[in-house]
């Protein structure tokens, strides 16, 4: 048995997964958010450590089954997000800086695009972790001495081991701005840029790679997988032939096109990143849009302005209104990601009259969802053949179905949409010679398939108007 973790945004989801991939447990703990201050997104590092073990228990409980009879630990994290600790002592010095926090767009504003882009594949933007390193160190007064840098997976590897490795995979590095993409490797260019020393980093190793020995729930084992969510995810799919492509409906979006070794630079609108692989084998890559608000539109529509009981509601109300009545809502609440890249962008909701209801501003955040998908799609060199998705915001029908419609795309939803976790444990059980990948594209389950319903022509209209909310937004003409 392995045991999958997914430490996410929102939560953390632990899976017990048997030799044949099945899901044998689940549990889930959910972890607070903080903004002390407009774009500013904090969570305690300690509470995400303790999510881990609390959800593992839960899963572990589900399957009837010991900490002691697992055989790998697979670890997949919300990407980008940043954490600093005291090598001695383990104590981070600051709370862990979210991938969703804005506070160095001004400092990104500074920053050698053009450089940056080469070397690295992705954007000069606030969502990478230099710039939030770099804070933190200022916050410190530049204090470097006795530091150690990681992002989610680093971090909770050194807790797991205590303090006994400090190491990232490759998918996760390349998220950090400071890795160059062509070689994996910490580029002295950007760390002199940053003013980051490359004692604080941690060293890069594959995905699937035992990297130590774990202590959990009292017991010894092995850690056998780190990767992004997202690469995480597309592995889970099996999506390892290039032009293959998936879409997680997560908190935000995340397209991801599998490019085999391509490591040249992304269209305009896209980053290139690392994808997941294992030891001994070749690198591999993906191109990637990434959308910051989908599923969080959401949320806030439920604890924001309390329109909603749960998510769930969300299909019911939608399916409850014919349309949206040319209700658009472009949810920038942390800026505008792929194919934008505007960080200074703010939410947007247009198209209102005295019939506006509630039903139609939550139809119109679902139609969002689908339309930011598609801008992605529409900067990918090519059109995918279908797309494969997951994650929680899967689970609606109607939004599914209107992503189909929108994309005018095959879409197929994962059997078991806690796919980023399934991808971990995929990778753990790679590493310690459970299976091989062939082994997993014979074992992925059927999906459920999805097939366009409406023309194009008929969308094209509600298509035109979202882009002209979208350049509202970005307040152009």
């Amino acid at each position: 048995m392995i045991l999958a973790v997914d430490q996410g945004t929102s939560g953390t989801t632990c899976l017990v997964v048997g030799d044949g991939l099945e899901v044998l447990g689940r549990g889930y703990t959910p972890v607070a958010l903080a903004t002390p201050q407009p774009g500013w997104v904090e969570q305690d590092p300690m509470e995400l450590w303790a999510s881990v073990a609390y959800a593992a228990a839960a899963a572990l409980a589900e399957a009837g089954r010991e900490a002691r009879e697992l055989a790998a630990i697979g670890i997949a994290n919300q990407r980008e997000t940043t954490v600093v600790w005291e090598q001695r002592t383990g104590e981070p010095v600051y709370p862990a800086i979210v991938w969703q926090d804005r506070r160095t767009a001004e400092r990104c504003r500074e920053l050698p695009e053009d450089e940056i882009r080469a070397l690295t594949g992705l954007t000069a933007d606030p969502y990478f972790s230099a710039t939030k390193l770099e804070w933190i160190l200022r916050a410190r007064g530049g204090a470097r001495e006795g530091l150690a840098f990681g992002t989610v997976d680093t971090w909770l590897a050194s807790r797991l081991t205590g303090g006994a490795v400090h190491v990232t995979d490759a998918s996760n590095a390349s998220r950090t701005m400071l890795l160059e993409l062509a070689t994996l490797e910490w580029s002295d260019e950007l760390l002199h840029l940053f003013g980051v020393a490359r004692s604080l980093l941690p060293e890069v190793r594959r995905s699937a790679e035992v990297v130590g020995e774990g202590e959990l729930l009292g017991a010894r084992i092995p850690v056998a997988a780190l990767a992004g969510d997202q690469q995480a995810s597309l592995y889970g799919h099996a999506c390892f032939e290039p032009g293959e492509a998936k879409a997680t409906l997560g908190t935000g979006a995340f397209v991801l096109v599998a490019t085999g070794g391509d490591s040249s630079a992304a269209p305009h609108g896209l980053v290139r990143t690392a994808a997941a692989s294992a030891a001994g084998a070749p690198a591999a890559y993906a191109l990637e849009g990434s959308v910051f608000v989908a599923g969080a539109a959401l949320q806030w529509l439920r604890d924001g302005l309390g329109l909603l009981v749960d998510a769930a509601e969300s299909e019911v109300l939608a399916r409850s209104v014919p349309s949206s009545e040319g209700v658009y809502f472009v949810p920038a609440l942390t800026g505008l990601g792929s194919p934008h890249w505007a960080s200074d962008a703010r939410g947007l909701v247009c198209g209102i009259t005295r019939g506006t209801r509630r039903e139609h501003l939550v139809r119109a955040a679902l139609e969002s969802i689908a339309f930011q998908l598609l801008d992605v799609i529409d900067a990918m060199p090519e059109r995918p053949a279908s797309l494969r998705l997951d994650g929680g915001a899967a689970a609606n029908a109607f939004l599914v179905q209107l992503v189909a419609d929108v994309l005018q795309l095959p879409v197929e939803v994962a059997a078991e949409r806690e796919t980023t976790a399934l991808g971990a444990a995929a990778l753990a059980g790679v590493a310690v010679g459970r299976w091989s990948e062939s082994d997993l594209v014979a074992m992925r389950r059927t999906p459920v398939r999805y097939e366009p319903q409406r023309p194009a022509a008929e969308l094209e209209p509600l298509v035109a108007g979202w882009r002209s909310a979208v350049r509202r937004a970005l307040q152009e003409p």
